[in-house]
């Protein structure tokens, strides 16, 4: 067998046994790097090491301890009270509210499923309370968090644009990002129309007061009497029967937000000050996210060591293991060859629009059931080299293959579908 057809069954194996098992792929990724690199391609231990990205290790831990903190001093908290302030008791916003503040985390470092979990109870607590579609609230959530996920400083952005930097493609990080969040905010439009969303204008939240519902059934226009419908009678009902399992959590999270008790401190201002200076010095000036992250963050604990208490551990390893792991392998892959030969491959087909979309659609239908992020790991170094032949736009291929490999984790397999389910 050769060492590029070995590589591709190994690494197939390991998608199937991490879906299979609650085994972490990036786990996985080292051992087999490790076997398949010093027993079928006889690599030394530095030159396996040599496919480890340390910069995007770096740039990992820093983003998410970051975030750690913010959710530590109440930072998020104090964002998601502004946000809902900004409602102004209109009920046709708060789905959209929802949608921003969910990109917004998951654009400055947050990761996806923990501004999901963060946001999604929020948001399903004020969809119970002013009868909105818990399934459009939830729609709203999910894809607001993969609309901010590529942002420059966000865990997939930094995956992403770290491998197209090791290449000679061209990088475009705001356009990856910019692309991601069209495409997601035009699903969330249409779910928006589709799930009753524009059976909310004019209902104000006053109409869900106890006086004005004490009233009557049909209140002012029997607005509030009955709750929007229009997810259709097969989605609506499971997600309406899905909404107090959540609701319980959601409203008691809503009423903290909604209360925005304790004021704004010092330490919620230098966090939101600290998160200005990484997009300022990281998008305007081009320094390094990691060691930019790294530093506001060690500020940020040196002025209060408080906040910081516990937030190392809410670095989530598991992702770091699953990308630097994956992505060490991906190193194998290109050693043994198994890159240019599954591109040259590609490029024998012809047909590069053909490619891209069937690269598209295995990184969608797999993204499904795994990682995204493995996905993106996988799927990206694949299209590289027959990207390099210049026969089609690679920063619309890898926009396309990022945005396919991450709009369906809104399936009840992933771990965001899950979360809101």
């Amino acid at each position: 067998m050769s060492p590029q057809l070995l590589t591709i069954l190994v690494l197939v194996a390991m998608f199937v046994i991490a879906t299979v098992l609650p085994i972490n792929i990036g786990a996985l990724a080292f051992v087999a790097a490790f076997l398949v690199g010093t027993l079928a391609l006889a690599m030394d231990t530095d030159t396996i090491l040599a496919g480890f990205p340390a910069d995007l290790f770096l740039t990992l831990v820093g983003v998410t301890y970051l975030f750690a903190i913010a959710k530590n001093n109440g930072t998020v908290d104090l964002l998601v009270r502004g946000a809902v302030r900004l409602v102004g008791g209109y009920v046709i916003a708060i789905p959209w509210i929802m949608f921003a503040i969910t990109a917004l985390l998951t654009a400055v470092g947050a990761l996806s499923p923990a501004a999901v979990a963060i946001i999604a109870p929020i948001a399903l607590g004020f969809a119970a309370k002013y009868r909105i579609s818990p399934l459009l609230m939830g729609m709203m959530v999910v894809h607001g968090a993969q609309g901010g996920g590529f942002s420059p400083a966000s865990v997939y952005g930094v995956t992403v644009n770290g491998i197209v930097a090791e290449s000679d493609l061209p990088l475009a990080p705001l356009t990856l990002f910019f692309g991601s969040l069209l495409f997601n905010l035009a699903i969330s439009a249409v779910l928006f129309l589709a799930l009753g969303g524009h059976r909310l204008i004019g209902v104000h939240a006053r109409d869900f007061e106890p006086a004005a519902v004490g009233a009557g059934a049909g209140g002012a226009g029997g607005t509030p009497a009955a709750p929007p419908s229009g997810s259709g009678s097969s989605g609506g009902q499971g997600a309406a029967d899905a909404a107090p399992a959540a609701t319980k959590d959601g409203a008691a999270a809503e009423a903290g937000a909604e209360k925005g008790a304790g004021g704004f401190r010092f330490d919620q201002a230098a966090t939101i000050a600290g998160l200005v200076i990484l997009g300022v010095l990281a998008l305007g000036f081009g320094l390094d996210v990691g060691f930019v992250a790294i530093t506001v963050t060690v500020v940020l604990a040196l002025l209060s060591p408080a906040a910081q208490k516990g937030a190392i551990s809410q670095i989530s390893w598991s992702t770091v293991l699953l990308i630097t792991g994956m992505l060490t392998f991906v190193g194998v892959m290109e050693e043994a060859g198994t890159i240019e030969y599954v591109g040259n491959g590609a490029a024998g087909l012809a047909a590069p629009l053909l490619v891209a979309l069937l690269l598209c659609y295995i990184g969608g239908i797999v993204s499904a059931f795994a990682s995204s992020a493995a996905i993106l790991g996988a799927t990206i170094p694949l299209a590289v080299p027959f990207l390099l032949q210049g026969d089609i736009g690679a920063v619309g291929v890898i926009t396309a293959l990022a945005v396919a490999s991450t709009i369906v984790d809104v399936s009840p397999f992933s771990t965001n579908g899950a979360l809101v389910h």
